[in-house]
């Protein structure tokens, strides 16, 4: 699908959906971070520090899972057996790597501090490879799993 259409960077089924980090980005979910998003990258990632200490903190960019979901924990004992390496904890399975994420994350630590959340907007800039000022479906397209 094309950007905020099935499939796309902020459409259904898209990476968009699956990250809140591109969630918050992409307020208007059309698949791309136009420039206005870009300036107001600092903000909208501010939202996601949800015991508001400044920093976005591994724990509130991975959320605990909705109820019925199969990897939240306290599941019944009598549900069906997950499919095979479905049933890992969510820290031991590949995971995809988002450019935006390896642009905001300076120190890599897998979180947000409040300088890199400061200097969002021009980590966000970097990655516009085309030049247009925004962040397009080429320029957010995950890279592959890492293990």
């Amino acid at each position: 699908g094309g950007p905020g259409g099935p499939g796309g960077p902020g459409g259904p089924g898209g990476p968009g959906r699956f990250h809140p980090v591109l969630r918050a980005l992409d307020a208007d979910r059309n698949g791309e971070i136009s420039a206005a998003e870009i300036a107001n990258a600092a903000t909208a990632l501010k939202a996601l520090d949800t015991n508001s200490d400044g920093n976005v903190s591994l724990d509130e960019l991975r959320p605990s899972p909705p109820a019925g979901h199969p990897d939240r924990p306290g599941r019944p004992a009598d549900a069906p057996a997950r499919p095979a390496g479905k049933g890992r904890p969510p820290g031991d399975r590949p995971h995809l790597v988002f450019p935006v994420m390896l642009a905001l994350d300076a120190n890599a630590d897998g979180a947000l501090s409040a300088a890199e959340i400061a200097n969002a907007a021009a980590s966000l800039r970097a990655l516009d490879a085309d030049g247009d000022g925004k962040l397009t479906r080429d320029e957010l397209v995950p890279l592959p799993p890492v293990e």
